[in-house]
């Protein structure tokens, strides 16, 4: 072998082994009924240890090295002996909600996580915050500040974004009964008072529970999609400028009944989301080209890529290995999405992918920022 060919062999090996590495603050997942998922490089193992259970949202955080911090339904907070944390209890989140929670670390800190929640269909708890202390109680964290007041009404939306600063975040909810994506700026001095408005797309709102359904960050945080449950659905995909915070050229993608779960491909080209088809009594995937030339040509490309055997499909969530997790109601399966890049039924889905060790999903998977994982390629410039 060449001195050149065996120096590029061994780069290919150093990156391929620090991107298993690189994983870890989402190698642990908590959901559903005391289930849960372990990954470690391409491999997934379920998890029976978990004491979290909701039947939708949740929030799990590991460090760099795949090590458990916390975990929470957005009520209760467990740690990483699970253990209910001191003051962990009475977060103001719910259990019902679609992303009750979400979990950022404070940017400049090794040992301050924020955890944000969100009430019910648009009750008056709404959006707030809360501070872990992980010096606190021998190293396994306190909850030193609890439901910090944000905005309220709002649906029940919840995600983040790395700024372009690679330092800071956005985090990013919705008003309900308005057009309004809201975008938090968490920095090392705190959470913003005044978050960045863009009236942009639909109005989520009305009687119809238009505040349930995901929203998620692609994978390069600068595009963001939405899913607008009720019996006329529709998805929403949009473009987020990770610089200023502001949303912006909607994209309408309407026509589907109980919209809930949405996820983007690895490589961004395509987006997933569930669906339940009345007339069959069955949950499908459609999958929508991004790639597309337009606005009209992205709908039109929509494509059923899977019927499961469970009437209700849930949430959508890209797993370190690559592969997309679909949330099956009262299942003791989740499907798998095995070869999201690929177009159409290529991209093979599994009904019974991943076997939860006798613990079931429900409508929740746990609720992840964009740019969260050590060594997470990012642009640093806006879209």
């Amino acid at each position: 072998m060449s001195r050149i060919h065996y120096i590029a062999t061994v780069v290919i090996l150093c990156l391929g082994s620090f991107a298993a590495f690189a994983q870890g603050e989402t190698a642990n997942w908590y959901f559903g009924k005391n289930a849960g998922i372990t990954f470690k490089g391409d491999t997934a193992v379920a998890l029976t240890n978990g004491r979290l259970t909701t039947e939708e949202g949740s929030a799990t955080l590991s460090d760099k090295n795949g090590n458990l911090v916390l975990y929470t339904n957005g009520i209760t907070v467990w740690n990483r002996n699970h253990r209910v944390m001191p003051n962990g209890n009475g977060l103001m989140g719910g259990k019902s909600s679609t992303q009750s929670a979400l979990i950022l670390p404070k940017p400049g800190s090794d040992s301050t996580y924020y955890i944000f929640t969100t009430d019910i269909q648009a009750q008056s708890n709404g959006l707030r915050y809360s501070i872990v202390d992980m010096r606190k109680d021998g190293g396994n964290g306190d909850v030193i500040s609890r439901n910090m007041f944000m905005v309220a009404p709002t649906t029940e939306k919840l995600t983040a974004v790395r700024h372009s600063n690679g330092r800071d975040w956005w985090v990013l909810a919705h008003r309900w009964n308005s057009n309004a994506y809201m975008a938090f700026l968490l920095s090392g001095e705190g959470v913003s008072v005044e978050p960045v408005l863009s009236n942009v797309g639909t109005v989520h709102g009305g009687p119809n529970q238009k505040a349930i359904g995901y929203l998620v960050p692609s994978p390069d945080g600068n595009r963001l999609a939405a899913a607008l449950w009720n019996d006329k659905s529709n998805f929403e995909v949009l473009d987020f400028n990770r610089t200023t915070g502001e949303v912006s050229n909607p994209v309408l993608l309407k026509g589907y009944t109980e919209a809930y779960g949405v996820a983007f491909s690895p490589d961004g080209s395509k987006l997933y989301g569930t669906t339940n088809n009345g007339k069959m009594g069955k949950g499908q995937i459609v999958q929508f080209d991004l790639r597309a030339s337009n606005a009209d040509a992205i709908a039109k490309s929509a494509v059923v890529v899977a019927t499961s055997g469970s009437p209700t499909l849930g949430a959508l969530l890209l797993g370190p290995d690559g592969k997309i997790y679909v949330a099956r109601k009262d299942n003791y399966f989740l499907g798998v999405i095995e070869h999201p890049n690929q177009k159409g039924t290529a991209s093979k889905y599994t009904d019974n992918g991943f076997r939860l060790a006798g613990r079931k999903s429900d409508l929740g998977l746990p609720n992840f920022a964009q740019g969260i994982r050590s060594g997470t390629s990012f642009r640093t410039t806006s879209r």
